[in-house]
Formats: structure tokens, C-alpha cells, sequence
């Protein structure tokens, strides 16, 4: 008897450590059995069970009557229903864990960049569920009222900010409660910074030296000015949409997910979309669709599907002897991505996170969070942050910051080497703009990237721009009693040649790739998806994710990308439209002055 109950009571403490839950851990095994049905036929197809793709499954099921097949190339996010036995995906503080590895991630490359020292350039992409949100530094940012109301102006009609702005508050529970640009019941938590760290707490300060100003909601009526993230983090774990909206949804009898599932063809009868063909454990199977395929791969999977299916540029499927399907040359074009660049410097005091990197505590960190999901392992400590502008004349925000009490080396992939602290400073709105196109027929094959970065005048401008105005602030005063010599680029680098020449060597990519099946009128050959997100020129056929924004946003894409699927999800459903007119949007008293 005492036997018994000491091994009743170990499994007991295994589950609370470990975090199984045992009805999930059924349906998880249930759910990837998606196949076992004699003839899969679905209303709806869902490629990607990304930061839409886990939107759109949740949002589209909650109408009992539709059937969602979710097909994701990588494997699922927990294991045996335990997030703890897959804290390297959801301990935010290790996230550089996954960025450095390909088992949940696509691990990109691109073309050598000519105007960056013929750099080739290490793009990681989620492949996992929660795709990117599952990998990705966790920034809650939502982008300027002006992003969208551009993309208005661009074809995207009925996408201006009033129209966006009730869907990011719908996808909402922030921390901080419900006002008029923060949502109170949505499923995705949103915490924000609130670190006692002395060094944020002197970048915040060294940014009002400078003379720019607080702002106490950067994703709400201010964006411009430096103050406190929100975050993709809810009670010390990292808030995915996998965990926001799949998990909750998985239950449903109407969903079915896959795993491990690379589809590698969407099927067509004409030009009518039919569902789609994909391999699962070396075998080639179909899944059919009797209302929509929706593809939301991501800015670099979507358009490739499209390709490999037969709608691209006639030309160059032909040149692949793929047959086309619809000729539609703006798939894979309009690249666009946000370039950043570190400026490092070292601290005097022993208060960064170089003691935190090293073994012995990592195990400590590690164990608290295991426990109690509390202390250093709980925040990706991007707490503080900012948006200026590089010049007079300039409407809205064009550079962004990330404050961070850490020195990051090779995206993470090579440890930190002192004290140190930096910030990530990049340009919003890049005038150069790439392409992606098949490398081959082979859907394992990447495709061939090419950002075109720093290819303009402009570009290279912002960027000199980007690092005086960061030296300026690590100059100031609130840094005083923590400021050794900087690291990069270094005090022999002065010149506007040295700086570019920094910028060429060191800049890389934020991650933020997107565009590349635009949203457009149809009267634009270069829009790939009209403003219902419907694919032109074929039926039943959408895009949903951030391939279909007309022009980047100035900010992280995560939080834009649940937008569109949120707003998606209603045009699908044929739901009226949320809007909320004469929203107030922060405008500079003077746009004489830069600051």
C-alpha cells in the first residue's frame, strides 16, 4: 500500500513538473490521426499552422458546421502534452535555442548581397505549431495608424486603421485592461515590460536626455518616443498562437490538425481550387477542400506553393515546365524585410546578462522556471524600446529600437564574450525591394531569396542615421556610471565611409520578411490577393499572412500577421466588417524639427 501510493504520488509530482495534461495529450494523438478517414474532404484547407494559420483554425471552427483540415510541415509544440518537456520553444529567455537550430525552424538562406560585401544572409522561419510566434523575440508591436492607411491608398481597401485597429483588439487580453486602443477578452496575452534592471532603466532615461519623449504605449495613441514593450508572454511562458488559439480550439470535433505534413501541391479543376496534396511519412496523399483552400505559409512558403501549383509568372513556370494554372507575375515579387544593426558597448559593472549565460546559473534559471515558470527565464528581456525619426519632414516613426542588457554574437549562435549592453536599431521603411523564385520543382528545395538589401541612396542614409543617433544616446548622462568603450562598430569607426562600411559587414536581417503576394486592386498586374484575400485569376483559393501586405509596417510583424488572420476570419465567414471611426493618433507638433 505505501508502495503504491509513493508511486501514485511520484507520477502526481511528475505530471505538476512536467505539465501533462492528460485529455490533451489524448486529442494531440487523436488529431494527427487526420488521415485515417476514407476520403478527406473538409470545407476548409489551411496551410500553415503558423501566426494566422492557428488563427483562422480557431476562428473558423467556432461555427460548428465547418470542417478545418490544418496541415503544418513541422511537428507540434508540446510534447506528450507537456510545454515543460518543450521549454526550449516556451521559456521565452531561450529562445535564441531555436533560432540556431533547424528542427523547428526552415532555416533560410539567401542570395550573396552585393551591396553588403557579397554576405549571405541566415533568414530563420517557424516550422513548427505557432510557426514564427513560436521562435520570435516575443515584441508585441503593432505598427503606425499610418502603415494601414497607406495600404488603403495602396488597393488594400477597407484595410486603413480604422478598419484594423477593432481586429488587434480583438485578438487582445492585454495586462494592463481594456481602453481604446487595448483589447480586454481576446486569446492572446500580452504582458508589458516591467523589469527593475538598472541598465533599461538608464536607456529610458539617456533617451530623454536626448530630447525625445516617453511614450507610454507605443502601440497606442503614441507610437513615436521610447518606453515600455508589451510582450507575447502570458504567467513566464512564451504566448504563441498556438497556445492563444490552437490548443484552446483542438478539442473541437469540426478541426483536424496535422503534423509533420509538408504540403507540396495545391489541386485545381481549371482554375477552381480542390484541395491540395501533401506528404506524410514518405507517403503522397490528398486532402480535398469543398469550400476554400487557404494558404498561410508565410512570406516565403505561400508564394513558393503558389508557384510549385502553377500560378507565378507564366515565364518562369514554364522555364520549369510547371503547366500554368494562372499566369500572375506579382507572386514571389515585392519582397520586403527590416534590415538592424547592434551597437554594443561595454559595462563597467558586473549587472548585464553575461553571469545569467554561463552554466551553472543557466541550470538555476532553468529549474526556477521548470518549477514555478518565474525569474530570468521568464521575459526575453527586450523590455524597452523605441520609435524616432530619422529627419525633419518625416510624417511618423521610421526607426526602431530594442534595448537589451546582453551582447548578442551571430544572431545568438556564438556566446556573449563580456559585460555588455546594445541596442538593435534598424529602419522601418527600406526603399529596396527583392524577389523569391523556384530554385527548382522540388518542394523540399528552398527557394532562391533575394531582399535586394541596402541596394539605395536612401537605405544607406537611414542606416548612417540609425548609428549616430544611437551613439548619441549611449552618450548621455543616465549611462555615465555604466559606459566602457563600445564594441561595435567601435570608436575607430567615425567616417560616414566607415559607418557604411560597418553597416555592409554587420547589419542583418530582423526577420521581418514579407509582401511577397501583395494585396492590391485588380486592375494592379503586380497584386496577387484582392482586399477579400482571395488569390486573382483562380476560385476558391485565399492567402492569409504576412506575404499579403501591400508594404511592411513599421514595427514587428507578429502582432499585423493576427490582424490579418483575425479580420480574414470575418471576410471568410461573411461577417460585417469591424471599424471604429476618429480614433486619436499622436502627430508631431512640428515635423521641423527631427525630435
Amino acid at each position: 500500500m505505501h508502495k503504491e501510493r509513493g508511486t501514485v504520488f511520484k507520477a502526481h509530482v511528475l505530471k505538476r513538473i512536467l505539465g501533462i495534461n492528460e485529455q490533451q495529450f489524448k486529442i494531440s494523438r487523436t488529431s494527427s490521426q487526420f488521415s485515417s478517414k476514407k476520403v478527406d474532404s473538409y470545407n476548409y484547407i489551411i496551410v500553415g499552422a503558423g501566426s494566422a494559420g492557428c488563427v483562422l483554425a480557431n476562428r473558423l471552427t467556432e461555427d460548428p458546421l465547418s470542417t478545418v483540415l490544418l496541415l503544418e510541415a513541422g511537428p507540434k509544440d508540446t510534447l506528450l502534452g507537456s510545454k515543460r518537456l518543450m521549454w526550449k520553444i516556451h521559456m521565452p529567455a531561450a529562445l535564441t535555442y531555436n533560432l540556431c537550430d533547424d528542427k523547428y525552424n526552415w532555416y533560410y538562406h539567401t542570395t550573396s548581397q552585393k551591396h553588403m560585401d557579397n554576405r549571405i544572409m541566415y533568414w530563420p522561419r517557424g516550422r513548427v505549431w505557432g510557426g514564427s510566434s513560436s521562435l520570435n523575440a516575443m515584441v508585441y508591436i503593432r505598427g503606425h495608424a499610418e502603415d494601414y492607411n497607406r495600404w488603403s491608398r495602396e488597393g488594400a481597401i477597407g484595410w486603413d486603421y480604422e478598419h484594423c485597429l477593432p481586429y488587434f483588439k480583438k485578438a487582445q487580453t492585454h495586462e494592463l485592461g481594456p481602453d481604446q486602443y487595448r483589447g480586454g477578452n481576446g486569446p492572446l496575452y500580452v504582458s508589458r515590460g516591467k523589469t527593475s534592471h538598472p541598465l533599461h532603466h538608464a536607456f529610458l532615461e539617456a533617451t530623454q536626455q536626448a530630447g525625445y519623449p516617453f511614450t507610454d504605449d507605443m502601440n497606442g495613441y503614441q507610437q513615436e518616443g521610447f518606453g515600455w514593450m508589451d510582450m507575447t508572454i502570458h504567467q513566464g511562458q512564451r504566448w504563441s498562437t498556438a497556445s492563444a488559439y490552437l490548443h484552446p480550439a483542438i478539442s473541437r470535433p469540426n478541426l483536424s490538425v496535422g503534423e509533420k505534413t509538408l504540403v507540396t501541391k495545391i489541386l485545381f479543376q481549371g482554375t477552381k481550387s480542390i484541395g491540395v496534396e501533401y506528404v506524410k511519412n514518405g507517403q503522397r496523399k490528398k486532402a480535398f477542400a469543398s469550400k476554400e483552400v487557404i494558404l498561410s505559409g508565410g512570406a516565403i512558403n505561400s508564394p513558393q506553393l503558389l508557384m510549385l501549383s502553377g500560378i507565378g509568372n507564366a515565364d518562369d513556370l514554364k522555364k520549369l515546365g510547371i503547366p500554368v494554372v494562372c499566369h500572375l507575375p506579382g507572386v514571389g515579387q515585392n519582397l520586403q524585410d527590416h534590415l538592424e544593426v547592434y551597437v554594443q558597448q561595454k559595462c563597467t559593472k558586473p549587472i548585464t546578462l553575461y553571469n545569467a549565460q554561463k552554466p551553472v546559473n543557466m541550470v538555476r534559471i532553468g529549474l526556477e522556471w521548470l518549477w514555478k515558470f518565474t525569474g530570468e527565464g521568464a521575459t526575453a528581456h527586450l523590455e524597452s524600446g523605441g520609435f524616432i525619426r530619422s529627419e525633419p519632414g518625416v510624417p511618423h516613426p521610421d526607426i526602431q529600437f530594442h534595448f537589451l542588457p546582453s551582447q548578442v554574437i551571430d544572431h545568438g549562435r556564438v556566446a556573449s564574450t563580456m559585460e555588455a549592453y546594445q541596442v538593435h536599431v534598424g529602419t522601418m521603411r527600406s526603399t529596396s525591394v527583392g524577389w523569391l523564385k523556384l530554385k527548382s520543382t522540388d518542394p523540399n528545395d528552398h527557394p532562391i531569396i533575394e531582399p535586394n538589401y541596402m541596394s539605395t541612396e536612401r537605405d544607406i542614409w537611414e542606416f548612417r542615421q540609425c548609428v549616430k543617433l544611437t551613439r548619441e544616446i549611449f552618450a548621455q548622462k543616465a549611462f555615465e556610471k555604466f559606459r566602457g568603450p563600445e564594441i561595435q562598430p567601435g570608436n575607430h569607426v567615425q567616417s560616414d565611409k566607415e559607418i557604411d562600411a560597418f553597416v555592409r559587414q554587420k547589419a542583418d536581417s530582423a526577420y521581418h520578411p514579407s509582401c511577397t503576394c501583395k494585396m492590391g486592386q485588380l486592375s494592379d498586374s503586380t497584386a496577387v490577393v484582392d482586399p477579400q484575400t482571395k488569390v486573382i485569376g483562380v476560385e476558391n483559393l485565399r492567402v492569409v499572412d504576412a506575404s499579403i501586405m501591400p508594404s511592411v509596417v513599421s514595427g514587428n510583424l507578429n502582432a499585423p500577421t493576427i490582424m490579418i488572420a483575425e479580420k480574414a476570419a470575418d471576410i471568410i465567414r461573411g461577417l460585417p466588417p469591424l471599424r471604429e471611426n476618429n480614433v486619436p493618433v499622436y502627430k508631431p507638433k512640428t515635423l521641423e524639427t527631427q525630435r
